[in-house]
């Protein structure tokens, strides 16, 4: 019995030891160039959206930084994501229910990871009548540190961030009240 608990404390000790070298290793893999890991943060409540300008499939620049004044939902999306084609025609709903209130809708498609050629369709087939921008050069991507498909911020008239809800599809009650909020 002394040696299976001894063997447990020792197997247990040695998993410790492999995770704290592990997560160096993963540090020093993460660092850049210069020696540090990464600067920015990824968007959070509380904090100014990072501002951005793209082209919608019309072909039109939209730039967040402009829009201040006005309640933003962005969603970050491709046509290949089954939770991002889920929750569209809820986004639609809310964004004809309140743009007259000052909602603007901003869905970015992931272009660099999606194919360029199926936007235009899925938002035909979805009836989709707010802007659809294009993140060829992941610049959006980058700027909100992308990790999940959808990723919505919602954007007060300020232009700081009061929600960030990471994966989908989210709900109309869900919706409707943080689109609310942003309205205020």
């Amino acid at each position: 019995m002394r040696y299976t608990r001894r063997m447990n404390k020792t197997q247990r000790i040695s998993f410790y030891i492999f995770v704290l070298v592990a997560s160096a290793v993963w540090i020093a893999l993460s660092a850049s160039a210069t020696g540090s890991t990464q600067s920015a943060s990824a968007p959070q409540v509380g904090f100014s959206a990072p501002d951005f300008t793209l082209k919608s499939i019309d072909g039109e620049s939209v730039t967040l930084s402009e829009l201040k004044g006005q309640a933003v939902l962005i969603n970050l999306w491709a046509t290949w994501c089954p939770p991002c084609r889920a929750e569209m025609p809820t986004i639609e709903k809310m964004y004809k229910e309140y743009k007259d209130q000052g909602l603007v809708v901003l869905a970015v498609d992931m272009t660099y990871q999606d194919d360029p050629s199926a936007v235009i369709p899925f938002a035909q087939e979805y009836a989709l009548t707010f802007p659809i921008l294009l993140d060829d050069k992941a610049q959006v991507g980058e700027a909100y540190q992308l990790r999940s498909l959808p990723s919505t911020y919602f954007i007060n008239r300020a232009g700081v961030i009061t929600e960030v809800i990471i994966g989908g599809p989210m709900a109309e009650a869900l919706l409707r009240t943080r689109i609310e909020q942003i309205l205020k």
